[in-house]
């Protein structure tokens, strides 16, 4: 068995779950808290206000007011 310290909380883990942890790592220093917040972010509803906001940026998209990078370069003379 692991123990994750976290501020004041120390949880147990098993060493597979640690494995796991580790193979989730988007780079060396990234935190064991980062990598949970990270997953229970990904099961979070979104709230009323972001979806308001993707569905408008969809309608933008459609409409097209929005450019690819490649049209900014070229626009810029990039």
């Amino acid at each position: 068995m692991y123990y994750i310290v976290a501020m004041a909380t120390t949880i147990q883990v098993s060493e597979k779950l640690v494995k796991a942890l580790k193979n989730r790592k988007m780079y060396d220093k990234e935190s064991y808290e980062d990598i949970i917040w990270d997953l229970i972010e990904d099961t979070m509803e979104l709230s009323e206000e972001t979806k308001k906001r993707i569905k408008l940026a969809e309608k933008d998209v459609k409409a097209g007011k929005v450019y690819s990078h490649e049209q900014i370069k070229k626009k810029l003379g990039l």
